[in-house]
């Protein structure tokens, strides 16, 4: 699965290039929840950017997205953190605390904030904007070499996992993989998205979805703790080479995005 940060990366990016309407990139929230809402972490955010502090109530994306235009914002980053790798979110503060836990954040280098989403309520997100002191150590990606290791490191897996059996007594498999990889196909992008940014991102699509079923047991099946442990192995990688795929996907569609919004100019 994609997720809400990804799609506020590039919808935000098209809209400040001239690409898109404000109502694009609002509706295309719309996948992720019925309702968003922002609220600055702390005072000193809140007032650079006229944004409602903690304490006061949150307002609606549109006019996050007028903040950032008056702000001077030219293009935002995905950051996909895990443990061990919170590059590109200022070091250790409550904005990589938060992305840690939600497992995505986007940051905004040239205002020198960081966004991170969160389910507050059923059907509302929540978008909290975080000082960035610094956004050094985000690592650029060329999308050819995420495109090939994605390959290279299913193809790894698939043999270790061959081994292990994962979908053994799983008739099914073929059709779980195929589903959850087809709730991507319906995100909606921007008209000028890049081909083979969709490409990259549908394919990392198609092995998450391999790697979702393959962590987990079968229905009634059981496996060994050694063996859930060589599984776990085997994934780690495939699970990374997503993660690079994605934020390289994510890259590459920004960088084409701000490419034609200045031909346009």
């Amino acid at each position: 699965m994609s997720c809400a940060s990804a799609t506020l990366v590039v919808w935000t990016s098209g809209w400040l290039h001239g690409l898109a309407a404000s109502d694009d990139v609002l509706d295309a929230l719309h996948t992720w929840a019925e309702q968003h809402e922002v609220v600055a972490d702390d005072d000193g955010t809140a007032t650079a950017l006229d944004l409602p502090g903690p304490d006061e109530a949150p307002v609606g994306p549109a006019l996050l997205l007028a903040a950032l235009r008056r702000a001077g914002a030219t293009s935002a980053r995905l950051v996909l953190p895990v443990p061990g790798d919170v590059r590109g979110l200022g070091g250790k503060g409550p904005l990589a605390t938060c992305a840690l836990r939600s497992g995505e954040a986007l940051v905004i280098p040239s205002v020198h904030v960081g966004l991170v989403p969160k389910i507050v309520a059923d059907g509302v997100m929540r978008w909290t904007v975080f000082d960035l002191p610094s956004s050094n150590g985000l690592e650029h990606i060329p999308i050819g070499e995420a495109e090939h290791g994605l390959g290279a490191a299913l193809r790894e897996a698939t043999a270790a996992l061959a081994s292990l059996d994962v979908a053994k007594h799983r008739p099914n498999v073929r059709k779980e993989i195929a589903e959850l990889a087809a709730s991507n196909s319906t995100l909606p992008w921007p008209d000028a998205m890049p081909p083979r940014a969709l490409r990259v991102l549908q394919r990392a699509a198609e092995v998450d979805a391999i790697v979702s079923v393959a962590r987990f047991d079968s229905p009634g099946g059981a496996m060994s703790a050694s063996a859930m442990s060589a599984r776990t192995e085997a994934l780690k990688p495939v699970a990374e080479a997503v993660r690079r795929a994605r934020c390289a996907a994510v890259d590459e569609a920004v960088r084409v995005l701000a490419d034609s919004g200045a031909g346009r100019h």
